[in-house]
């Protein structure tokens, strides 16, 4: 999860940028509170192990993209949507979205009810958006709305001023749906990729904080973007050893710190308006003024950065890609 290289040194799960899973956003409908927005983003445009541009494929046809909802408080998800794809002609794609109800992570790739079916998928700058019923769907490319000073990060916080994502694309999933359809007025919510290229279907990717993984999973990066936010608190010493070296914590207080970022799930409460960590996550939240402060113990207060002035006042609220036509 952002910023933005999921598998071990800062390259992507199973080798394939299309099962990275970056960013999780959820608020209500500018206009209809009633109703609420789910972003998915996934596959940055470019990568750093190996560097350079990515496939131009946004997203992977053996692969679900989901996003996990828990209604019950148990961190166990109660329900989920669910996207996969389908290569279409002349290199075109179309999606299929399910909603899948019930307690088990386990996928066949065609579990669930089918909400919206051979959806197109966007793959230039106009946006392709898809209504059925009262859901709004769109998928493919579009500007990366994360704000930060990636490369600064990574080189001990010395920050230049350079937001490394303002020039990159990202493949996106934008479902809007009434909230009333959430299943209840407390969620949690987090995204993840599933895998089926070796015949069986595995989770490869995962998360909803942003990152977390990167700073702080350490060694085992591997068994958290694999695991389930039920089971996070196994990752809590990793955590607390993590702060321990970067923020100069004392043991006890890294392992307090670190007991309250897991497990990685979003809050959500429906109609009420969104505010990264404690409610969902607006666009343009600036996740890093929080998270930068409790990764240093209070020395970095954020990179300075604003948020990009590309997105939409609509659906699907993403600006348009990159250098694409």
């Amino acid at each position: 999860m952002s910023h933005h290289y999921s598998g071990s040194d800062l390259a992507f799960p199973h080798a394939d940028a299309r099962l990275n899973f970056t960013d999780l956003y959820v608020f209500p409908n500018p206009g209809d509170g009633s109703r609420t927005t789910l972003i998915l983003n996934f596959h940055p445009s470019v990568g750093v192990n190996p560097p350079g541009p990515t496939t131009t494929i946004p997203f992977a046809t053996n692969a679900l993209y989901e996003a996990m909802i828990d209604t019950d408080g148990d961190d166990v998800v109660n329900m989920a949507y669910s996207v996969r794809f389908t290569a279409a002609q002349g290199g075109a794609m179309v999606a299929t979205l399910r909603r899948v109800d019930g307690v088990h992570s386990d996928r066949t790739g065609d579990d669930g009810v089918v909400i919206v079916e051979g959806a197109p998928v966007s793959m230039g700058r106009e946006p392709k958006v898809t209504n059925a019923g009262d859901y709004r769907f769109f998928a493919g490319w579009r500007s990366d709305p994360f704000f930060f000073d990636a490369l600064g990060a990574i080189n001990g916080f010395k920050f230049t001023g350079h937001d490394y994502f303002a020039d990159k694309n990202v493949a996106s999933i934008v479902l809007e749906v009434p909230s009333s359809k959430l299943g209840s007025a407390n969620l949690s919510l987090w995204g993840r990729t599933v895998d089926g290229a070796s015949g069986s279907w595995v989770q490869a990717d995962r998360g909803s904080h942003a990152s977390q993984e990167p700073f702080l999973a350490g060694d085992e990066k591997l068994a958290y973007i694999t695991g389930e936010p039920a089971n996070d608190a196994r990752f809590i010493p990793v955590f607390a050893h993590s702060l321990q070296h970067v923020g100069g914590y004392t043991p006890e207080e890294a392992t307090r710190v670190a007991a309250t970022l897991l497990p990685d799930v979003l809050p959500y409460r429906p109609g009420r308006e969104a505010s990264y960590p404690t409610n969902g996550r607006a666009l343009t939240d600036d996740v890093e003024a929080y998270f930068l402060p409790t990764i240093t113990n209070g020395k970095v207060k954020g990179d300075g950065l604003k948020p990009h002035t590309d997105l939409l006042a609509e659906f699907p609220y993403l600006g348009p890609p990159h250098n694409v036509t």
